[in-house]
């Protein structure tokens, strides 16, 4: 069985007498792509925060294996760094400045930005910088990405397609991850699992499973079939279930 990278038992979270967070127990492997979805406060962004370390519980236990990176909602891009140099900062581990160049040469080829080296934050796109950020992220010795509603401030179609180029980036480079979104669709179009959270405090309500490989499209029956039935998890829309399910 491939190795659980990250591990939950019985934890949870509260602020002074606000419980935010209750009994989550469950477990991401290694190469795994999870999402996490809910209603708005249920603590999709605590429990990121509690995976990442910076945040601990208030009770249960919580088991990492390997090296954590964030990804935020607002790119965190140096504004007064260019794209390179922004790519270049996720080197920082690589001693040798040759050997720097050139694998921030492949990162930028691997984005597709060939040509925006010297380009600074508030010349390219939204698009463009969170692909920036990417790269920036996939160049760490990273074994756990955790996203926190990357694509949340893109326009749809911008949305659509920074999710087909994640699925091709982690398919060159692959990574375990782990999102927290709003977007069903999108839970559905990227995650291997997509654990569905009740209101707070969050506690799993299901575990809606695909297993289509990636990219795949918004409209194929799998995806459509996984959002009807996170809809009817939150009490939004009837059931859809996934063939077997």
């Amino acid at each position: 069985m491939t190795e659980a990278l990250l591990r939950l038992e019985g934890v949870g979270v509260a602020f002074g007498a606000l419980e935010v967070l209750s009994d989550l127990s469950l477990e991401v492997r290694r190469g795994e792509f999870v999402a996490f979805v809910g209603p708005s406060g249920c603590g999709k962004t605590t429990l990121l925060n509690v995976c990442s370390g910076y945040l601990q519980p208030a009770t249960g236990e919580i088991r990492r294996t390997g090296r954590v990176r964030m990804v935020f909602q607002q790119d965190g891009l140096l504004p007064w760094l260019t794209v390179g140099e922004n790519v270049r900062l996720g080197l920082n581990h690589v001693a040798q400045e040759a050997e720097r160049a050139s694998r921030a040469e492949a990162l930028i080829a691997l984005i597709k930005l060939e040509g925006f080296e010297d380009h600074y934050p508030h010349q390219v796109s939204g698009g463009m910088r969170q692909r920036v950020e990417l790269a920036r992220a996939l160049a760490g010795e990273t074994d756990i990405l955790l996203m926190d509603e990357p694509f949340s401030s893109l326009d749809y179609l911008t949305r659509l397609r920074m999710r087909r180029e994640l699925a091709r980036l982690l398919r060159e480079q692959p990574r375990t991850v782990v999102l927290v979104t709003h977007d069903i669709e999108e839970a559905a179009q990227l995650a291997d699992r997509v654990f569905v959270l009740s209101e707070r405090p969050g506690r799993v309500r299901d575990e809606v499973h695909l297993t289509i490989p990636r990219p795949r499209e918004a409209t194929g029956p799998e995806v459509v079939g996984a959002v009807h039935k996170i809809l009817a998890d939150l009490g939004l829309g009837p059931a859809a279930y996934l063939p077997g399910s």
